[in-house]
């Protein structure tokens, strides 16, 4: 017996994998989010299928719906926003899942961190700038481990995306502050990325509070800080050594100027 997880993607109804739309398009049952999947990529899914929304429903409750489906000998999908392996809350359904010998498949998705950057115009690894991205969120009512507070984090100096904390601007901001950041650092604001009312915000750390509060952005904000969201970082002469052409590499003999 299997039961399929399938990323959605941030929002547009196109960005789903041609995997995932083939498995959404074939499932006898479909459970999702109804607060965060588009319904535009729900409505392709069979007309005979069962639709299920789970927002209002607690784990046990879904999952109980889960294995009813499948051990009739339905195909079942789960349709979860973004990518699931980022704050997707799957694990607690799986290890339900698998203690009814029910497998699952995972299909990846778009995660709103990519359709973010792509939104911002922006590369978050900039050679000799920063070659690291930090995934976390700000501790608010679910706290974070000890080992990762953000001012910690922040202690790297590099691209730093943050999920989930749209709320806790002031805290982010301070936690960048101590951490030794500068004012000035630019922060890049997405709101309900590739969604038809997308919002984009270019700030700073010195503004980002204020930007966010004129904007009313209190939910479902992906927030990326550092020095590769400078809005003009084109203008700045990094390169990389990829299309170098002095830098030899397996595909191509590098010609000394």
């Amino acid at each position: 017996m299997k039961l399929t997880i399938i990323g959605a993607g941030p929002g547009d109804p196109d960005l789903i994998t041609v995997k995932g739309l083939r498995l959404l398009q074939e499932a006898d049952v479909v459970l999702y989010a109804d607060s965060l999947v588009s319904e535009e990529l729900i409505n392709k899914s069979d007309s005979e299928a069962e639709i299920i929304k789970t927002a209002g429903m607690h784990l046990e409750e879904m999952v109980e719906l889960m294995v009813d489906r499948v051990t009739k000998g339905k195909k079942v999908v789960r349709v979860h926003t973004g990518d699931p392996a980022v704050y997707g809350a799957i694990m607690e359904q799986i290890s339900i899942l698998n203690k009814q010998d029910i497998t699952v498949e995972i299909i990846p998705g778009v995660s709103s961190v990519f359709a973010s950057a792509a939104a911002l115009g922006a590369e978050l690894t900039i050679p000799d700038l920063t070659q690291t991205v930090i995934l976390t969120r700000a501790e608010g009512r679910t706290p974070v481990p000890d080992k990762e507070k953000l001012k910690d984090l922040a202690q790297h100096n590099c691209t730093v995306a943050l999920f989930l904390s749209a709320t806790l601007t002031k805290k982010i901001v301070k936690e960048f502050l101590d951490a030794g950041w500068s004012k000035e650092t630019p922060v890049g604001v997405v709101y309900k990325a590739t969604w038809p009312d997308e919002k984009i915000v270019r700030s700073t750390l010195e503004t980002l509070d204020e930007d966010m509060r004129k904007n009313g952005i209190r939910k479902q904000a992906m927030i990326l800080a550092g020095w590769a969201l400078d809005p003009h970082i084109h203008d700045k002469d990094f390169r990389s050594k990829l299309y170098d052409k002095e830098f030899t590499h397996g595909f191509r003999k590098g010609v000394k100027s």
